[in-house]
């Protein structure tokens, strides 16, 4: 007998296949909420979400969020939006190894995907911000959205006043006035709790669906365990949600983004990245922070042969698994698996 996850018996009655709809005109659009707002436990037979006490979920905000995200004028340069680097046929992420921020800045990250990101306790690849809220303010203000003010450490007063135009009624409603860029953030990491995964044909087979899967995808769950990809790769979400390194982005031996040191300065986290989510796999490639591995038959080989040796190398969670060629092939077969089949549809917004 196969163990398997503890995961939800039925969805939410307000999920389904799609997370959002929407409909009618801008002010009648409705993001459908995963859960109820008031106790919001998107996923089943799991841990309700940890909900900051000054920003509760509220389906009005939910939905401002959900436009905000959409929007363009939020960045510097008017060109970008929060959606453009998470994009749905990429997994959530924007398929690039490294992208490019505003005004054309090179990023130094990969963009990471975002499924039931709001169960994270601490967000970037270096787990940096210790808010959602925070981590969406940062990325608005700086290289990814470029909105920071050159000469203050806040937003732009312009993109302020052409949001607050543009959002007059829906920003009263919610927030009682015009919105500052601290409740903007809000609005935006409110949407982001919204985003979950929980409908993949992994997903059904765990609910007993045999028929959902391959055998092969059988076969590779079967390795996935014995590889020992457990040891971080756990639990529904897929991800123990610490900091390791597994070797990547090396020059000399060492590497070369000191990654979670950086905020710690503890020397064990030299070169060490938040696991990401193994939940969409597949349409996220490239892989790890750099974006540096180009497809998922790569991943899996370098990870199962226990990474790239270094001084900081995470010997005890990250191992050279002993399986067979084939083992390793089901393996990306079972990875495949976890592709989602919600989508976030694109809302209309307001001029």
């Amino acid at each position: 007998m196969i163990n398997r996850f503890a995961i939800p018996a039925a969805f939410a009655a307000l999920f389904s296949s799609v997370l959002l709809y929407a409909c009618g005109s801008v002010q009648e659009q409705t993001l459908q909420l995963p859960s109820d707002p008031k106790n919001y436990a998107p996923l089943e037979k799991y841990e309700a979400m940890k909900i900051p006490a000054d920003n509760a979920i509220t389906q009005d905000k939910a939905n401002l969020g959900w436009q905000l995200w959409f929007d363009k004028r939020l960045s510097g340069d008017g060109k970008l939006a929060c959606y453009s680097c998470h994009v749905n046929e990429k997994g959530l992420t924007d398929g690039l190894a490294l992208g490019k921020g505003a005004f054309d800045k090179p990023l130094t990250r990969s963009a990471p995907t975002l499924w039931n990101i709001g169960y994270h306790a601490e967000w970037y690849w270096d787990g940096r911000s210790k808010a959602l809220e925070g981590q969406a303010l940062a990325a608005w203000k700086l290289a990814n959205m470029g909105g920071k003010d050159k000469e203050k450490d806040e937003i732009r007063a312009d993109i302020l006043e052409t949001l607050n135009k543009a959002y007059k009624d829906p920003f009263q409603k919610v927030f009682g006035g015009p919105a500052t860029d601290k409740q903007i953030a809000q609005a935006l990491a409110t949407f982001m709790r919204t985003i979950i995964s929980k409908s993949t044909p992994f997903d059904k087979w765990q609910k007993g669906d045999e028929a959902a899967v391959s055998d092969a995808a059988k076969r590779g769950w079967t390795a996935f365990a014995k590889a020992k990809c457990t040891n971080c790769h756990v639990g529904f979400l897929l991800t123990d949600l610490q900091f390791h390194n597994v070797g990547i982005g090396l020059v000399d031996g060492k590497p070369k983004d000191v990654g979670r040191f950086a905020n710690s300065k503890i020397e064990k986290d030299t070169g060490a990245f938040k696991t990401p989510t193994l939940r969409d796999i597949a349409r996220t490639a490239p892989y790890f922070h750099d974006g540096s591995v180009a497809t998922l038959e790569e991943a899996v080989k370098l990870m199962v042969n226990g990474g790239h040796d270094n001084p900081f190398l995470d010997k005890v969670n990250l191992l050279k698994a002993e399986i067979t060629a084939a083992e390793q092939a089901d393996i990306v077969e079972f990875l495949k698996t976890l592709t989602e089949t919600t989508t976030i549809p694109e809302p209309k917004l307001p001029q």
